[in-house]
């Protein structure tokens, strides 16, 4: 099934007018949280095909709440792709480890991102 609804979970509200204007001119509908809490209200409201994590972020860091999404049944089967300026192996690792299915390191490249995305697919 083709990704067309993706929530995008990063803190930085520059980051989030940057991806969300890169994902909605390529069609895809965008929703967006600020934080782990947030983010989790809108899984329950809206389940998305995609997710874009960031890491560091207050509250519930993106790691744990990847592990968090990763492993609850409603949204065990929806890909999570770690977004974060975190870019060392054993970040990435890490991420993997938690359930992302996937890494970027900011600053996001925009075609390396569309093709991960594009991937799940």
């Amino acid at each position: 099934m083709p990704i067309q609804k993706i929530l995008l979970v990063d803190d930085s509200k520059t980051e989030l007018h940057y991806l969300t204007e890169l994902l909605t001119k390529r069609g895809y509908a965008v929703r967006t949280a600020e934080n782990g809490e947030e983010a989790l209200r809108r899984l329950s409201e809206d389940k998305p095909d995609l997710i874009l994590m960031d890491v560091v972020m207050p509250g519930q860091n993106g790691f744990q709440l990847t592990r968090t999404i990763t492993r609850d049944p409603r949204w065990s089967d929806v890909p999570v792709i770690m977004c974060t300026s975190k870019n060392q192996e054993t970040d990435k690792v890490w991420g993997m480890r938690q359930g992302a299915k996937d890494y970027v390191v900011k600053p996001v490249d925009a075609s390396e991102l569309l093709g991960k995305i594009k991937a799940f697919g």
